[in-house]
């Protein structure tokens, strides 16, 4: 059955051979389509799930800036219990990819608001993973962004941070600043494109392994 106009369908393979089917719309804000990003971090999870067997599965994990929910669905068919963030008007998107892609899940996928900068208790105790994809773009959203990882990051978690690299306009300077932040609170690394997806990698697409200083 054909999709309501202005909904369309971003299906992305399994390594099962099985199809994630996401919906997007063609209006709205940036969280309303699948970027890049999204799909690179998505299916790096997947293939460090084959090589690292377990290291998903079980564990909690939350996505800030979910958007579509994506990321964070692919996390929940590899066994982790997730929980995917954005604001208000983003939360029918996310749930309806949760039911449409339920039958995949071997974890556990639920959909919350959390608006960064603002109290994360209802989100304790600290995930075993934070989970983002293309959050930098706004420079006002730099320091809520922070705080939020700050707030709910624990000692142990590990918080994944994909993102494009863009040169045109304030890009470069809105990345600069964020890396100024983080610094301040945490340890990071970028992870090498040989463990990205053989497919979807990108020389301009980075994941960044990161940690809270100790």
């Amino acid at each position: 059955m054909a999709e309501p106009a202005g909904i369309f369908i971003r299906e992305v393979q399994r390594r099962d051979g099985t199809m994630l089917k996401i919906r997007q719309l063609s209006s709205g804000d940036v969280g309303c389509v699948v970027w890049d990003a999204a799909i690179v971090l998505s299916k790096f999870l997947e293939r460090r799930e084959c090589t690292e067997p377990g290291v998903l599965r079980g564990r909690s994990a939350l996505e800030l800036g979910s958007g579509t929910g994506i990321v964070g669905i692919m996390a929940a068919t590899l066994g982790a219990n997730v929980t995917v963030t954005d604001l208000e008007d983003l939360q029918d998107l996310m749930k309806t990819n949760i039911d449409s892609n339920s039958h995949l899940i071997t974890g556990s996928c639920q959909a919350k608001v959390l608006k960064w900068g603002e109290d994360v208790s209802d989100f304790s105790p600290s995930p075993d993973y934070i989970l983002m994809a293309d959050c930098i773009y706004y420079e006002e959203s730099l320091k809520p962004l922070l705080k939020t990882l700050k707030d709910l990051a624990g000692r142990e978690t590990c918080i994944l941070c994909c993102y494009e690299e863009r040169t045109t306009g304030k890009n470069p300077e809105i990345e600069r600043k964020f890396f100024e932040l983080l610094r301040k609170d945490f340890d990071f690394e970028e992870v090498s494109i040989a463990k990205h997806d053989e497919e979807y990698r990108s020389e301009d697409i980075h994941i960044l392994q990161v940690y809270g200083k100790n």
